[in-house]
């Protein structure tokens, strides 16, 4: 079957998808034809939105049934774009609910032997579109899988925030917002505008970096500090339009493997258009001190995050003092950076967490703004003071 274009023209999440093969597959559970495309409820959402499917069809004499839909991202660049997305459905008996979600192959899990990695709209949206179908005192039994999940995963940063074996199940609406796309810095930019332009601005702001930065800020308490606002990839046009809204004092919050580009001078982070993460991190080892043998064991290994571990396993202090290093030099390179287009007054400040989304490193900037905040480094699991000789 001919998959046809969704009504949505900048492409639809991963968990949009999922839905569409889930209740196709639950309709032919029940003994119901399945549309294509998909007519979904999206939570938040009042029109119902059209989703294309592959086909589906029952197994075992129609005590299952699977269906297959095909990720549309959009226009934008996105791993995820043509994954197959396969639901097998059948009932079983209530143990926690009407829904049990099992993750299949392919399909991200918390540590080898977690939960499901699926956000809170990916939940809301398969029980929005399932609940109708299955019956009161029925349990419906719904196995994710993705055929090139655990393949894909091994180009993104899953596995540094605990996610194993596939492609976590996430999204936060029905529409994909591509961090690298000019919509998405245009988006970017009218959230700036109009926090420097409310009436009770302080003129502090904290740029973060990714869904893990925006919940790291929301826990340590940052929002209640002074705005937050979630950038994309480019943080370049982000930084000089901060210095041009007039802000003052511009926290970069995020993790250090995705920071360590700025420190290269690389001010668009998307990895289709620059990576350079190894060499950063070796050029700044250098400067520290390392060894060369540890230096060509780091630019020998098969990722950044393998690279993450190897330097910390040799020499945790060392690495320490190198990561110290690279946050300061996200400082010092955004202030060139904003040199290239005027003379500003912001002041920038890098603050970096790691894997555990723990606190650890920040510039000279960085510290000060956090201090302001009322916040420490987190170090060793303690929290500790700053030592400005490690700069």
């Amino acid at each position: 079957m001919t998959q046809s274009r969704t009504d949505s023209p900048q492409g639809l999440t991963l968990p949009v998808w999922v839905a569409a093969a889930a209740r196709a597959a639950t309709k032919v559970l029940c003994g119901q034809a399945f549309d294509t495309p998909q007519s979904l409820q999206i939570p938040g959402r009042d029109q119902p939105l059209s989703v294309p499917l592959q086909s589906a069809a029952p197994l075992q004499g129609g005590e299952q049934a699977l269906a297959i839909s095909r990720c549309d991202p959009g226009p934008g660049l996105d791993l995820t774009r043509d994954l197959e997305i396969w639901v097998q459905v059948r009932w079983s008996q209530p143990v926690t609910g009407w829904l049990e979600i099992v993750p299949g192959e392919g399909i991200g899990r918390q540590g080898p032997e977690g939960d499901l990695c699926a956000s809170d709209f990916a939940r809301r949206v398969l029980e929005a579109n399932l609940r109708d179908l299955v019956p009161p005192g029925r349990c419906l039994q719904m196995e994710v899988v993705f055929p090139l999940g655990r393949e894909l995963a091994q180009r993104t940063s899953n596995a540094a925030f605990g996610v194993v074996d596939g492609l976590a199940l996430i999204g936060t609406q029905a529409e994909v917002q591509s961090s690298a796309s000019p919509d998405q810095l245009r988006a970017s930019l009218d959230a700036l505008q109009a926090i420097a332009g409310a009436a009770d601005f302080c003129g502090s702001l904290t740029l973060v970096i990714g869904e893990n930065g925006l919940d790291l800020a929301h826990q340590l308490g940052l929002a209640d500090q002074q705005p937050l606002l979630k950038a994309g990839n480019w943080i370049g046009p982000l930084l000089v339009a901060s210095a041009e809204a007039g802000i003052r004092n511009l926290l970069l919050l995020g993790y250090h493997g995705k920071l360590v580009k700025l420190a290269g001078g690389i001010f668009h982070t998307h990895h289709h258009l620059a990576d350079g993460r190894l060499e950063v991190l070796a050029a700044i080892a250098l400067q520290q001190g390392l060894g060369v043998d540890l230096i060509k064991d780091l630019l020998a290994c098969a990722s950044m995050e393998s690279a993450l571990q190897e330097l910390q396993k040799c020499d945790s202090t060392s690495a320490d003092q190198v990561w110290q290093a690279i946050a300061q030099a996200v400082e010092v390179r955004s202030e060139a950076y904003l040199k290239r287009y005027g003379t500003w007054s912001m002041r920038v400040g890098a603050a970096l967490f790691d894997r555990e989304r723990q606190l650890r490193w920040t510039g000279l900037t960085g510290h000060s703004l956090l201090a302001c905040c009322g916040l420490g480094i987190h170090s060793e699991g303690e929290e500790a003071g700053f030592d400005p000789s490690l700069r």
